[in-house]
Parts: C-alpha cells; structure tokens; sequence
C-alpha cells in the first residue's frame, strides 16, 4: 500500500531515535514546490530534538501555505498553529503563558466553533463590545491578542484581512488614583504591623515577611517578583548607603512551581537601586544568618515565597486597614515610585528607576560600592515615606511631563510572579 501524499506546507509523524551520544528527530514535510522531503535534526534529548525540528519547519518557505490553515479552517487549528510559533519566540515564559490564557479563557469560548472564513469584522466586534462592558482592560488585551493570532494567519495566506481592522475604537479607560496616600501608606503600614498579633489566634505567629516585603516595594518600586528574588550577594551596604542589584525575578510556572529565574523580566531591568534608609533599614535586618546564595525571604523550607501566597497576606492587610474595597494592590507601590520620582526629578529618571530603560548590569557582575549611582532618587524616597515626619509634597504635584507614559507602561506588565490557571 502507497503511503497517504501529505498536503503541501504540512509535515508527517515526527518519529525519534539514538545515534551513539544524540537523539535524532525526523519527519517528512511536503514543500512548496510539492516534492517530498526527509527533515532531521540531532540534539542531546529527545524533547530537544523534536522542538529544534519544529523550529525549522516552521521557518521553511511556504509552510503552511495551502496546507491544514485555509479560510475554512477551524479557528481551532490557527490557535493551534499560532501556539507552536509562539513556543520558538523569543518572549518570556509569562508573557506566553499569559497570551495563552488569555485565547483560552476569552477567547475560545467565543470562536472556538467558527472557521477563519466565519469571523467577521462584526462577530470581533461583537465579543469586545460584550468584554468592555464588563472589563474595558480585559478587551484591550483581547484585541491585542486578536491581532497576534490574525496577524499569523495573514502572512500564512490563510485569510484576507484581519478582522480586528475596521472594529469600533475601545473607550478609554476613565483615570484612576496612580499613587497611594501618605494616609493609605500609613494606614497599611500599621495593620502590616498588628496582623494576626492578637492573643489566642490558632496557627503560627506571623513572621513578618510580607510586611517587610511592603516597606522594600515602597522604597524601591522594584516588581513584587524582583523583591522575592532578591539574595544578600546582590546587597551592598556602605557609607554612601545601599545599593540593591536586580538580577533576577521569581517567578510561579505550571508543572515547575516557584523558582527563583535568574534573570530579571527584560534586559533593561538589569539594574543597580539605590535604597532609601527606611528600606535598607530593613533589608539589613532581614540578612542575619541567611545564606548569600538564598533569597532573603523565603519559605519555611528555604525556597522563594510564592508570589499568591504574599498577596492574598497583603490583601488581608489591606481589609485590616479598612481599604478592602479601595482596589489597592502590590502594583500600586510602583505606581507610587514612579509618581514620586517623575515629579521629583523627571519622568525619564522615573523610566530608569523602574527598569523601563536601560542601566543594565553585565551578567556575573558583583556589587562593588559604586560613586557614580545617583542616589537621588532614593532621597526622594526617603523623605516622602520615612517612618518619622514624612513630607509627601511631591505626591500633591501636578503630573510631571511623560509621567502618565510611565505609569501606563507599568499598567501593561505582566506579573511573572502569577501561575496561569
């Protein structure tokens, strides 16, 4: 019996084998041209092996083109498609993951029984229309993810236009407070202190960690997931003052659970952060007896807090405080950086405090005390949020020019510290 010819732009069973020290992957792919063609690669694994294989089918000329994604294809089959390219990009594992939960749990309900030929201009604008009545956040991101998927299957010849083209514009999103008060700081500060310290209460006595974590997002604007991360060897403390290196993140993945990456979200946030005194004050406290490798807050068993777990703690202070219902959560201490460095100095120096640009640290590097850190930003931290007589003038300014640039870019980060669903 002849074997079955597979379409053009498409691949057969990928099957693998050892060959002395190396596994081999290997499928046959049928190319534009029409002819039939052995492909292989070679790697250690055989996981390795079959992703390296798809890669280069999928970086073939014509793949696709003509095959399994055509205008009457299930839009099942583009998510599917659009999944395997995703995997060989260059994007960070929670960026993917949250890209894939958003088509999963927004998305696929709504299309998941239409070919690309169904999916009109009219049908995409329908599911925004519903989404932004209930989330005006969650259809801009639905849209932006819209866009990815149509935007795969135009350069695969599959359809015409991108439907996304031609919907209404989404309203804007009505301005909300960017950064806390001297009150909700205080007011936070305090049920920090006193949560779960009444007498008689079952369970171990809390022992501080998140309370601490609040007081180093305050004073640094650091992301909740770079704080977690943090470990004495990227602590320096001398008479200039100290100094935090941002060299990593800690991040909660399925299957994988919470790690510590080594490597913080972008390039950019490769950063040296000058602490003020009520932050350092802290961190020193926090670095007795802990092992210069582990990170500084941790886990009764040693590994990293689990992002979640430090939120929900937060938000049960956050209702001991009386601000349950204020929609306050750990975002908005770099909300509140942003805003106090933008109006004290610029919206640039705000951008580079936060990582959005870069000051980047060589990887391997070792804090040395370094003169040329502008520590004013730290002054400006300091005196808007010490314990004794803080000063929260800059906080009553006027926005700074480009200051709403910067807050919207940390709107739109992702939070790697979250486990997709």
């Amino acid at each position: 019996m002849t074997r079955p010819r597979i379409d053009i732009g498409t691949y057969g069973t990928i099957t693998t084998r050892r060959k002395g020290e190396k596994t081999i992957a290997e499928t046959r792919v049928r190319d534009a041209d029409g002819r039939v063609r052995q492909v292989r690669v070679s790697r250690e694994t055989a996981p390795q092996a079959r992703r390296e294989l798809k890669k280069r089918l999928l970086r073939r000329p014509g793949f696709g083109h003509a095959g399994d994604l055509r205008p009457d294809a299930p839009f099942t089959t583009l998510v599917e498609r659009w999944d395997a390219d995703l995997e060989t990009k260059e994007l960070a594992d929670g960026t993917k993951d949250h890209y894939r939960d958003q088509v999963r749990l927004y998305i696929m309900p709504a299309f998941e029984h239409f070919t690309l030929a169904e999916l009109t201009t009219g049908r995409v604008e329908a599911l925004l229309n519903a989404q932004e009545a209930d989330s005006p956040s969650r259809a801009r991101k639905t849209r932006t993810v819209l866009n990815l998927l149509f935007g795969y299957a135009l350069r695969h010849d599959a359809i015409n236009r991108n439907p996304v083209q031609g919907t209404s514009r989404l309203r804007a999103v009505k301005n909300k407070p960017k950064a806390l008060t001297l009150e909700q700081v205080s007011k936070i500060r305090e049920a920090a202190a006193n949560w779960r310290t009444q007498p008689g209460l079952p369970g171990p006595k809390p022992d501080g960690q998140v309370r601490d974590i609040i007081e180093i997002l305050l004073g640094t604007a650091m992301r909740p997931g770079e704080v977690l991360a943090l470990r004495p060897c990227d602590i320096t403390d001398g008479p200039a003052g100290m100094i935090a290196a941002v060299t990593g993140t800690v991040v909660q993945r399925k299957k994988k659970g919470t790690f510590r990456q080594e490597r913080p979200k972008t390039d950019s946030s490769n950063r040296l952060v000058p602490v003020p005194e009520f932050a350092a004050a802290v961190i020193r406290r926090r670095l007795r007896g802990v092992p210069t490798e582990r990170t500084i807050f941790a886990g009764r068993t040693g590994g990293p807090l689990v992002p979640p777990n430090v939120r929900r703690t937060f938000r049960e202070f956050l209702v001991d405080a009386g601000l349950g219902d204020s929609g306050i959560s750990l975002r908005w201490y770099r909300r509140t950086g942003a805003t106090v460095i933008a109006r004290g100095m610029d919206s640039d120096a705000a951008a580079t405090f936060l990582g959005h640009t870069s000051s980047a640290i060589t990887e391997g590097f070792y804090i040395e005390v370094d003169t040329t850190i502008d520590r004013t930003p730290a002054s400006h931290m300091e005196r808007t949020f010490r314990w004794e007589s803080p000063d929260g003038t800059l906080l009553t300014l006027p926005p700074a020019p480009g200051e709403d640039d910067v807050i919207a870019r940390v709107e739109q980060e992702v939070d790697d510290g979250d486990a997709a669903a």
